[in-house]
């Protein structure tokens, strides 16, 4: 009985360093993998801060979000040829289904009116 006393205590006092121990570990678990998603963060980081040091991207950039076009070259726009009820021609004039010709000014708030109307359906 005094054996089966001892196990017990010994058990018990075993008990809270055990749980401390394991949850220490599973901290540091937790901590290495958010070390190795930060390195990575970092890595992409400074491969990016590498690409933008360079000047060819830069340059596609420029093209590409603010349609710069270098002396020489040749800038092409194409416009978006309407949807199925457009009634205009392809000059540009007539008139679109219930609308004023394009040469009429429209209200901000009345365009405003007809899109929540037409995306209200």
């Amino acid at each position: 009985m005094l054996l089966g006393a001892l196990v017990l205590l010994l058990a018990l006092t075993l008990a809270g360093p055990v749980r401390q121990y394991v949850a220490g570990r599973q901290a540091l678990a937790e901590l290495a993998a958010e070390h190795h998603a930060l390195t990575e963060r970092a890595a992409d980081l400074q491969a990016q801060l590498d690409r933008q040091a360079d000047p060819a991207y830069i340059t596609q950039q420029a093209r590409k979000r603010l349609t710069y076009v270098l002396p020489g070259d040749r800038l092409v726009v194409v416009g978006d040829a309407g949807d199925a009820g457009d009634t205009a021609d392809a000059s540009g004039k007539g008139t679109t289904a219930g609308r004023s010709g394009p040469g009429t000014a429209v209200p901000w708030y009345t365009a405003l009116l007809d899109s929540l109307a037409a995306a209200d359906g």
